[in-house]
């Protein structure tokens, strides 16, 4: 299954809001840490904003930010919201009647059964987990100028 490029960057929106320390993420700030234009991520907002997975604030001084805790929102969430179809095969869809083995095809329970591990796998990682697996995330986005000093491990 691959995932759409609007999907991709629906995470990575809730990434950057989960790193900024500022209370509202700025769209402009955002498209420059990605190299997006602003008007993509305009329309990748919307579905977002409608889920309540992010809030936007409006005016001068306006911005975004995640809808709840970042460790409340998970993988699965994102995908829910942002993919238009999960039909993996033809007779996913509602108009496959004209496959007779429809309904006892060994093939459809298999991807079924696939479709169903890869949501299970999503909803374990929350977009919180995903930002605390790389501690220079706030360096790589641009909201910090140093790059933190990671300790080396000891040797052994």
């Amino acid at each position: 299954m691959r995932l759409t490029r609007q999907t991709n960057y629906a995470v990575r929106i809730l990434m950057y809001c989960a790193a900024n320390d500022a209370p509202l993420s700025r769209i402009g700030d955002i498209a420059k840490a990605y190299a997006v234009s602003e008007l993509f991520l305009f329309k990748i907002l919307q579905p977002l904003t409608k889920s309540g997975l992010v809030e936007s604030v409006r005016g001068r001084n306006g911005g975004v930010r995640l809808g709840r805790a970042a460790d409340k929102i998970t993988l699965l969430d994102v995908v829910k919201v942002t993919e238009d179809s999960f039909a993996m095969a033809e007779c996913f869809e509602n108009d496959a009647s004209e496959c007779p083995l429809v309904d006892s095809c060994g093939l459809n329970t298999a991807l079924r059964e696939a479709l169903g591990a890869f949501f299970e796998v999503l909803s374990t990682y929350s977009i919180d987990d995903l930002v605390k697996a790389r501690p220079s995330i706030n360096f790589l986005l641009g909201l910090e100028e140093h790059q933190p000093v990671v300790p080396a491990a000891p040797a052994a």
